[in-house]
């Protein structure tokens, strides 16, 4: 309860869907993320994804989000960080 209670705290709610997303994803064995298909998926633009993955990368401590590639849409590297 504690953690969603900071997340809250350090994160808006586009940043929290996101970040949950993520998580989801590495638990079903993924590792790498397009814009386009995380929009997709949460009802986002995708500009408004790689704005949030961009503030992500830099600041959320529990996953190592790194920019990757660019095709048609760009791809994030996703990786925990514990």
């Amino acid at each position: 309860m504690l953690k969603k209670l900071q997340l809250k705290d350090k994160y808006n709610h586009s940043q929290e869907v996101i970040i949950e997303y993520l998580k989801n994803g590495l638990k079903e064995g993924k590792q790498f993320f397009k814009s386009k298909y995380i929009a997709r998926d949460l009802g986002m633009s995708p500009k408004e994804v790689g704005t949030n993955m961009k503030i992500l990368s830099d600041e959320c401590k529990d996953l190592l989000i790194e920019k990757w590639s660019y095709s048609k849409s760009t791809t994030w590297r996703v990786e925990s960080a514990a």
